[in-house]
């Protein structure tokens, strides 16, 4: 019987999680959940120079917020932890671990200062590396132990075989085979004890039983040391299921100019739609659907069907989904998410509650709300040539007519609900034997002072009041008077 998937999401507390981060987070989840699985949330904390206050509290708010709850962490104790990097490392699990390869033969003590570092500089590729030259390796047991003696500053390095092959298995790319010529004695044990990412990852991921590895295309070059780690230690290496790029074959992130989860949340987006939007940067299901509530993408979720194509950080389809969420979404939970933009961009004493229904279908972001309920506080100043509508046949004289019309009409009218107005405004359209739109047209053009509004001429009218509604049309005649 296959063991269930173990998966993590390894953040560092630097700073907000942008969408790489979460996509990261989200497809070790949906793993994970896929399978009845573990998914575990650890944080690596040992790049102390980056350590931010506060950040901690972001990436627990934020796998909150996107509803990614993790079943083992620093605040749930599965057995594995301690499941921060620094508190492993005051336990001296690394250092255990980098003395079990030293005594292998396959890690060494380097003694190396900074001066014969730089000297052994390259340029490849334009970019400028450093390709250690195993000059430590050489030392004799008497040497090193002469030097640590004598405090020394040193690093731990991997000493990866000079000659033959390794290979490793991607599950999106295949077996890939690399010279071992080609890979650098990468640093295991930092000068200030502190373990690099990669080797503490390689610990941490076997130790806590982690089946299934998520990480980021720009890894590909390090799983060969990794596997070489594995197999130094007896260890089984896990399944690796990469990230794809950007358009621009760069990682998903801030430097990259892609916001953070916190970002999108405060510009308007719902945390559904951009947990619902980010599983799909990569990721295709079968079918045209494209909206998937959280439990859907655990059912549909195929990492081996991870697109090998770039992904493409859409704003645009971003913002068409998170509409289309608003538009399935209950009046109820819309009204609370608006109410904090309509008391903002609605004076008092108009229904809120009818704008908010209005609305929800036309907007794409929260912050969509302003340009379309602004019109409610003040009649804008407007073009009258709005009132022409060639298609139905709406003309300047016409509309003129229609509003000089429906005003006595109006002022006689006790009942401004939307039934009633609209009753009143279909009788009018019965009498003077014209088109509905050739009534609502001039009829909406003058109570908005716009072309496009959230709501027809009545909806608007019964919002407005009678009062309001009858100055508005005052105002559009005229206007209409200076123009016809």
């Amino acid at each position: 019987m296959n063991q269930k998937p173990r998966t993590r999401f390894a953040p560092s507390p630097t700073g907000k999680m942008h969408v790489g981060n979460l996509r990261t987070a989200l497809y070790a989840y949906l793993i994970a959940k896929h399978e009845g699985g573990t998914f575990m949330l650890r944080i690596e904390d040992t790049d102390q120079e980056r350590y931010m206050e506060g950040a901690l509290d972001i990436i627990y708010h934020t796998m909150e917020q996107a509803g990614l709850a993790h079943d083992e962490g620093p605040d749930k104790d599965g057995g594995c932890g301690p499941y921060v990097q620094s508190e492993r490392q005051a336990l001296g699990i690394y250092r255990k671990y980098a003395q079990e390869l030293i005594d292998k033969g396959k890690a060494y003590y380097c003694f190396c200062d900074k001066e014969r570092l730089d000297s052994l500089k390259q340029t490849i590729d334009g970019k400028e590396i450093t390709v250690y030259d195993k000059h430590c390796l050489s030392l004799t047991p008497e040497e090193v132990e002469e030097k640590l003696k004598a405090g020394v500053p040193y690093v731990i390095r991997q000493n990866v075989p000079a000659e033959g092959t390794t290979t490793f298995h991607d599950e999106i790319y295949g077996d890939i085979t690399v010279d071992n010529a080609e890979l650098d004695d990468m640093i295991l044990i930092k000068s200030d004890g502190f373990p690099t990412y990669n080797f503490a990852n390689v610990v941490d991921d076997h130790t806590m039983g982690i089946t299934h590895v998520v990480r980021g295309n720009e890894y590909l070059s390090s799983s060969p040391k990794y596997n070489l780690l594995y197999e130094a230690f007896g260890w089984e290496v896990p399944t690796y299921v990469p990230l794809i790029t950007d358009e621009n074959h760069k990682k998903l992130s801030k430097r990259s100019g892609h916001s953070s989860f916190e970002d999108l949340i405060a510009q308007g987006f719902l945390p559904e739609a951009v947990v619902n939007f980010v599983a799909l940067l990569g990721w295709s299901p079968e079918g045209n659907n494209e909206i998937f509530s959280l439990q859907e993408l655990i059912e549909a979720f195929d990492y081996r069907k991870i697109s090998k194509s770039p992904a493409v950080f859409d704003m645009t389809k971003l913002k068409w989904m998170n509409g289309e969420y608003f538009k399935a979404m209950d009046e109820e939970r819309f009204y609370d998410l608006a109410q904090p933009y309509l008391q903002q961009y609605v004076k008092e004493g108009l229904d809120t509650r009818k704008i908010a229904k209005m609305v929800r279908t036309r907007i794409e972001i929260l912050p969509d709300i302003q340009e379309h309920v602004d019109f409610f506080n003040a009649l804008p100043d407007y073009d009258v040539n709005m009132y022409v509508h060639k298609k139905m046949k709406t003309t300047l004289p016409l509309a003129k007519e229609v509003l000089e019309g429906i005003l006595p009409r109006l002022e006689a009218q006790e009942d401004y609900s939307n039934d009633a107005l609209y009753e009143q405004l279909l009788s009018f359209v019965k009498e003077k034997e014209l088109k509905n739109g050739q009534v609502m047209w001039p009829v909406r053009t003058a109570v908005s002072g716009k072309q496009m509004t959230p709501g027809g001429a009545t909806e608007l009218m019964e919002v407005l009041g009678k009062e309001e509604t009858l100055a508005r049309i005052r105002k559009g005649i005229a206007l209409l008077d200076e123009a016809v």
